[in-house]
C-alpha cells in the first residue's frame, strides 16, 4: 500500500476518535469522497493492517454514530420544518 494511503488513513482515524466523527464530517474535513474516507476505516487492507487497535477504536465510535443516524436524520428534518415555518 502506498505511504499516502497510510498516512491519511491514520490522520482520519485519529481524527474520527478525537471529534467522534461521522464519515461525513472526516470526508468533509479532509476533502475527500465519504466513499474513500469509509474504505480507509473499514477495509481490512488498509487501517486494519496498520493498525488493529485504532480500527478497532475507530469501528466503535462509527458504531454509535450508525446507531444515532435515524434520530440525527429525524431531528435534522424537524429544524428543517421549523426554519421555514418561521419564514
Amino acid at each position: 500500500m502506498k505511504e499516502y494511503i497510510e498516512k491519511r488513513a491514520i490522520e482520519i482515524a485519529n481524527y474520527i476518535i478525537e471529534h467522534e466523527a461521522t464519515v461525513r464530517q472526516a470526508a468533509k474535513q479532509f476533502g475527500i469522497s465519504k466513499s474513500t474516507v469509509h474504505k480507509d476505516m473499514i477495509d481490512p487492507e488498509r487501517l486494519a493492517r496498520i493498525n488493529p487497535t485504532l480500527a478497532a477504536e475507530v469501528r466503535k465510535v462509527l458504531d454509535v454514530n450508525k446507531s444515532e443516524r435515524h434520530i440525527r436524520g429525524g431531528m435534522a428534518t424537524k429544524e428543517k420544518y421549523a426554519h421555514q415555518h418561521l419564514s
